[in-house]
């Protein structure tokens, strides 16, 4: 069995090998970001963007005052560790899909997953408001940080597991 606390420590170190892939990570993670907050209060981000695209600095900005003033600073910081963990998340399942076209596609199933919580991540808390359901969060215990834990949680989980993607090993055959 493998060490999953050091397999996450090499993919949360992944990104800071290269200056690349720490400029894909802040991207990911500023796009992440931008979109939990934008996605908290969807009509009036879908107001002030129908009404003027360069708003995007002001919405996230207000959004983000919204979001402490409604959830405090232990929202504010899961959301950001969500934003964080995503973009580490993007970077690794990236180096992971162009590994996979060198070795052959059917390692890109055991990359899904990775996928598949970094999207999870990324849309968890937001999407209630992105559905309509904007008081929703307000009626989940903690104002949703508990959701939003699950979310961290399942991101830092998929990360362990999948460890540093230049050494990972998911897709080989186990002896």
């Amino acid at each position: 069995m493998r060490d999953w606390a050091g397999d996450l420590r090499a993919a949360l170190a992944y990104p800071l090998t290269s200056d690349g892939r720490l400029l894909l990570a802040g991207v990911a993670t500023a796009a992440t970001y931008a979109v939990l907050v934008l996605s908290t209060f969807p009509q009036f981000t879908l107001q002030l963007l129908a009404r003027d695209l360069t708003d995007l600095g002001y919405a996230v900005a207000e959004l983000t005052r919204e979001l402490y003033l409604s959830t405090g600073w232990i929202g504010l910081v899961l959301v950001a560790a969500y934003a964080v963990l995503t973009g580490v998340a993007a970077t690794n399942a990236l180096a992971l899909v162009r590994r996979t076209r060198r070795r052959g596609a059917s390692t890109l199933v055991g990359v899904l997953p990775g996928l598949l919580a970094a999207g999870c991540a990324s849309c968890g808390a937001g999407v209630l408001g992105a559905l309509g359901f904007v008081g929703a969060m307000a009626a989940l215990p903690f104002d949703g940080n508990l959701l939003r834990v699950g979310g961290i949680a399942l991101l830092l989980f998929f990360l362990g597991r999948a460890g540093d993607p230049r050494t990972c090993s998911i897709g080989e055959v186990a002896t």
